[in-house]
């Protein structure tokens, strides 16, 4: 019926004229005034009259295509985005501030919703109510089994250099009430290195006190401090977890010259940090993720003489919405790998 409401001006003139002798004819029968009655309403329900409709007059009919949602056109650009640059093009484009605030102004956040994770429990486990993880590379608690609010852990997985999947762990700083579960993650995911870019106290609360001074019980985890020193403005603990009969060794990196949505003042401690990180994997057992910033930028910069930051930006963003929260930022990424480069020796050089 609705189709035919659509069409009904569609119909050729000389179906129009056929209908109209035929109703010449039935108006000399004179019917009686039942009749009439009758007809009309079978004319309104349509039971009675038949038109004949020629289709080719709408033309060819285009195939039906898919609707890009917003969430497809986000995916779509985080995917695709990239723009390498030299070793020899980094100083110059870390002092463009104006094209770096327009190019990172146009990278999706990717921030995730409420209603994407509908987990019992979930709201009092996060610090922020806007920063929450992407469903599709959360990290789950296994030991809660069909509990699925006792599996929930704002993490997410990244992944790192040359695709490697789940190369790091991106986690908010534990809360009173989920450092068990911080300790349980870190054991579960066999971490070998723990680093940690902020202050516990900022403007307000970034991050509990969640290691021990000497020895502290988190839930079935013991946490005890093995020794303890500073370089270059970082803090480096080395720390022990036990659970039951096993223990393990793990190293704890605190950077807290990032303040928060600003950027430190030099960019010669974060490059110690990136050193110490290379130096820990390289004697660690442990074949665990990390969580470190900046680090995927000094592989590909070593490997290909070249680094796509706004790709690497990305990458991390599919993994977790809002990894690097300013332009600022963005900028001090580039300058912090030009300094990198420029300590790099030449392609070809022995």
């Amino acid at each position: 019926m609705v189709q035919a409401c659509l069409v009904c001006s569609r119909v050729p003139e000389g179906s129009l004229a056929a209908w109209a002798a035929r109703a010449d004819m039935e108006q000399a029968e004179k019917p009686s005034a039942s009749a009439k009655k009758h007809v009309r309403l079978q004319e309104r329900r349509g039971s009675n009259v038949s038109l004949m409709l020629d289709m080719s007059s709408l033309g060819s009919v285009e195939p039906i295509q898919p609707v890009c949602t917003p969430r497809d056109i986000t995916l779509q650009f985080l995917r695709t985005s990239s723009h390498l640059l030299r070793r020899e093009e980094l100083q110059q484009r870390a002092q463009s501030l104006t094209q770096l605030q327009e190019e990172f102004s146009k990278i999706p956040p990717n921030f995730v919703s409420p209603e994407e994770l509908e987990i019992p429990g979930r709201a009092s486990k996060d610090r922020y109510k806007t920063i929450l993880p992407n469903p599709e590379s959360r990290v789950c608690l296994r030991r809660a089994g069909d509990q699925e609010e006792d599996s929930y852990i704002n993490a997410n997985y990244i992944t790192g250099y040359g695709g490697r999947p789940r190369e790091y762990i991106a986690t908010q700083g534990p809360m009173p009430n989920t450092v068990t579960d911080f300790w349980e993650m870190v054991w579960q995911e066999q971490a070998c290195l723990i680093v940690m870019i902020t202050e516990l106290q900022e403007r307000k609360e970034k991050c509990v006190h969640y290691w021990p001074e000497e020895q502290g019980s988190y839930g079935p985890f013991t946490v005890r401090l093995r020794g303890l020193s500073e370089a270059a403005g970082c803090v480096l603990r080395d720390l022990s977890i036990q659970l039951e009969g096993e223990c393990r060794q793990v190293k704890h990196i605190l950077f807290p010259s990032w303040p928060d949505q600003q950027t430190p003042e030099s960019a010669k401690p974060l490059l110690h940090l990136v050193s110490k990180v290379e130096e820990t994997l390289q004697a660690a057992a442990s074949p665990g993720p990390i969580v470190v910033h900046c680090r995927m930028g000094c592989q590909q910069l070593r490997d290909q003489g070249q680094v796509d930051i706004l790709g690497i930006v990305c990458r991390l963003r599919m993994d977790r919405g809002g990894m690097i929260q300013t332009s600022e930022q963005y900028q001090f990424l580039h300058h912090t790998l030009a300094l990198y480069a420029s300590q790099l020796p030449e392609v070809g050089s022995h």
